[in-house]
């Protein structure tokens, strides 16, 4: 149990919760996540206990701002077709005087801008608009995604149309007049090279002055240079086409934030005065009634005011099956109304629905980017100066040192600089990031980011707290025994310094006494010893509940059997004492998650091991621990469990699976932590990952997803590392010529980023 405030010296409510598993909090204020099935609430947490705090934010964080006076702004972004491309915007904007950060987020289309001057936005939008990637506001209308006719296609696709077609006359007419077919291949591939030109010195001007438009532009100038027009013209085309198939690709490799993206309507009914009125969604505001017809989809997160309503919200956590909600029950934005016409009540500001809030997790995660991912970065750097120098050695060295002709060596030191390009290298990572991340948002599974999505690939053990992560989280009153007073005083006693307290066990107890009518004596003093006890005052003698392994008075022969046979039965157990005496023994039960045994047999056969951690007595940990077949350790306070998964950790890559306060400094401290979508919101900010609809099977279904992302990162490199190195040799030696370069480096990073897409059709292997 959580015992708030406690040791916290700004605090000076001592709070009482019950007692069974012992809870503790720490953390420091911040804004966080909480993603449940009701929805995605964001909240101020502060917990404290013993005077300290932990839970400090990840290396890899969302760019913060470096002072509070500095402006943050955001856009949408059109023409990236990569994440290199991001990275070429992201370098040109924060080269501008007064920009202390910039942030390309590529999953979402978006640029973050953090900056001292409002004078500077037309700045980065004319930089932006400069760079090739031009700007538009973030509530600017939505572009028509219907179905493109053929018309549509030719006219995106009219530069390559154009040049191809020049090209099939120009060869047409070499076999009547040679002259004037060079002549056209010339002027075909200067006017086809002209924009990729101006884009080569718009981004070196920018800060980016080895992009492939440079490497493109050179090879291109090189082979006219030569006199092979027609394999210039046939390299221009070549890049044009697998610059279109990589936009095409990355589009796919985004479809799945995009389809989240389209989950809220535009437009919703609002009810004024009982009458009906369209208005936009993004004008609703918390209080105002919507109403919503069967096949519709919610525009903001609301309480149902209608009695019974079936809501569809597969496309948000993976559930297939129809969820029934009550009057009062939250229903996120973006569920899709099954069996009647609803109304509901808007508890969602403009920005703030469930949507919003995973796509922003969705953004954290990819500012979190892989190890392998930042050295791959910091790789190509280097890589294209130090190539463009080989090749530049190429050029020179046979000419120079053995009087080799300057034609041969110059065309196949144009060849070696268009292989050497490292897009095909660098979006290996990404690009299988991304689609594993989108995979898993698919599922319900909100990973954050590419280091995380790494260290699950690599997990060897897993440790689960066990109240409302193995099981509900609801426990229920099941046993009441009272000694010596009626069970109703019994009752009155112990909630009189339960009332208040948050926690499960608490809350049950408390419901338990109302729901009977029963009245509720005022306490005063209330404390909580952590892991102990709860003690307060009621007509001046003390009432004090506590946990039996932790009692320091002695108690009859009847009281111990009692706990021993309820401990076994695996129930949470508490002692009450009244005026120094021992009135009875009261006693909860949890339900175990329906799929909690299935999760963890799982796991089992994926070659990781199981271990329950939990404040609960050994006996009733044993009980439950027996039932889903994992190893268990019980009696554990907060520290203790973070001592022990320190010390896993020493052995094994370890990841902790909580949902409450007392988590998240064991989350912390594992190699990787993961939240129940249900949890505490300490819990979900601490972790670096999270199950939105508490299925717990889709845990060794999301390790599996890393498995197979970082096996699909394994093949990208090697596909990419050996078609550069077969036609570095080839070009070398001859055998292939400038054409068939371009033609490597754009198909490699094709391939790559369509096996990258394989992972957007990922199923587990229990789904099969």
């Amino acid at each position: 149990m959580c015992t708030k405030h406690q040791g916290c010296q700004s605090s000076k409510i001592k709070t009482a919760v019950p007692l069974g598993a012992s809870e503790s909090c720490c953390a420091p204020v911040k804004s966080s996540l909480n993603i449940s099935q009701a929805g995605v609430e964001v909240s101020e947490s502060s917990c404290c206990s013993g005077g300290s705090c932990s839970a400090d934010p990840g290396e890899e964080e969302e760019p913060s701002r470096e002072n509070d006076s500095s402006i943050r702004n955001s856009w949408l972004v059109s023409g990236m077709d990569c994440p290199s491309c991001a990275q070429k915007l992201e370098k040109a904007i924060t080269s501008l005087e007064g920009v202390n950060q910039a942030k390309v987020l590529f999953a979402t289309e978006k640029l973050v801008v953090d900056f001292d001057d409002r004078e500077l936005t037309s700045t980065i939008e004319h930089t932006a608009q400069q760079t090739g990637f031009p700007l538009s506001l973030l509530d600017a209308p939505k572009p028509n995604t219907a179905t493109k006719g053929w018309r549509g296609v030719v006219k995106d696709n009219i530069q390559i149309l154009s040049i191809a077609s020049a090209m099939v006359v120009a060869a047409i007419i070499s076999k009547i007049d040679p002259q004037i077919s060079t002549w056209l291949f010339t002027l075909t591939c200067l006017l086809g090279l002209y924009p990729i030109a101006l884009k080569a010195f718009k981004l070196a001007r920018s800060g980016t002055p080895f992009a492939i438009e440079t490497l493109m532009s050179v090879a291109a100038i090189g082979a006219l240079y030569l006199g092979e027009t027609a394999e210039a013209a046939m390299v221009l085309l070549l890049f044009l086409i697998g610059e279109k198939l990589e936009a095409y690709a990355s589009s796919r490799a985004r479809s799945g934030v995009q389809a989240l993206m389209d989950l809220v309507p535009e437009n919703s009914i609002l009810i004024v005065d009982g009458e009906r009125k369209e208005v936009p969604a993004a004008q609703l505001k918390p209080g105002d009634i919507i109403e919503v017809a069967p096949g519709g989809r919610l525009p903001a997160d609301g309480v149902l005011q209608d009695a019974l309503a079936s809501f569809d919200e597969s496309a948000l956590t993976g559930e297939s099956v129809p969820v029934e909600h009550q009057t009062g029950s939250k229903v996120m934005a973006g569920a899709v109304v099954v069996d009647k016409v609803v109304r509901l009540q808007v508890t969602s500001r403009q920005g703030e629905n469930a949507i919003d809030r995973i796509l922003h997790l969705i953004e954290e995660a990819e500012s979190r980017k892989a190890p392998l991912e930042r050295f791959l970065d910091k790789f190509s750097r280097w890589y294209t100066p130090l190539m463009m120098l080989v090749s530049l050695m190429v050029i020179v060295t046979p000419p120079l040192l053995f009087a080799q002709p300057w034609e041969t060596w110059i065309y196949r030191g144009l060849a070696l600089l268009l292989i050497a390009c490292p897009c095909a290298l660098v979006i290996s990572t990404p690009a299988a990031i991304t689609s594993g991340l989108a995979a898993a948002a698919k599922r319900g599974a909100l990973i954050k980011g590419g280091a995380a999505l790494e260290l699950l690939g690599n997990v060897e053990s897993v440790a689960f707290d066990k109240t409302g992560t193995l099981t509900q989280g609801k426990p229920q009153v099941t046993d009441v025994f009272a000694f010596d007073v009626d069970e109703d005083k019994l009752l009155s006693l112990t909630a009189s310094i339960e009332v208040g307290s948050s926690h499960p066990l608490a809350v049950s107890l408390v419901n338990k006494v109302q729901q009977q009518g029963l009245p509720i004596p005022e306490a005063l003093d209330k404390t909580a010893q952590v892991g102990s006890g709860v003690t307060g005052y009621v007509d001046g003698k003390i009432v004090q509940v506590v946990t039996p392994s932790k009692a320091d008075f002695p108690f009859s022969q009847e009281t111990e059997e009692r706990v021993v046979t309820l401990e076994q039965q695996g129930k949470t157990v508490v002692i009450v004492r009244y005026d120094y005496e021992v009135i009875g023994v009261i006693a909860w039960q949890d339900t175990l998650r329906p799929d909690a045994q299935e999760a963890i047999a799982t796991l089992k056969d994926l070659g990781i091991t199981s271990v329950m951690l939990t404040g609960d007595n050994p006996r009733s940990a044993e009980a439950m621990a027996t039932r889903i077949g994992l190893d268990y350790k019980a009696s554990l306070l907060p520290a203790d469990k973070v001592h022990y998964v320190e010390k896993l950790s020493q052995q094994h890559t370890v990841a902790m699976v909580g949902d409450g306060i007392n988590d998240a400094p064991a989350m912390k401290a594992s190699s990787i932590g993961i939240a129940m979508g249900g949890g505490t919101d300490v819990a979900l900010e601490t972790a670096d990952a999270a199950l939105t609809h508490n299925r717990l099977i889709e845990l060794p279904a999301m390790i599996e997803l890393s498995r197979a992302t970082l096996s699909n990162i394994r093949q990208n490199v090697a596909l990419a590392l050996g078609l550069k190195g077969v036609f570095l040799v080839t070009s070398l030696l001859g055998i292939t010529g400038l054409w068939v370069a371009v033609l490597a480096d754009s198909g490699a990073t094709a391939l790559v980023t369509l096996n990258a897409l394989r992972l957007l059709r990922f199923e587990s292997k229990q789904a099969k």
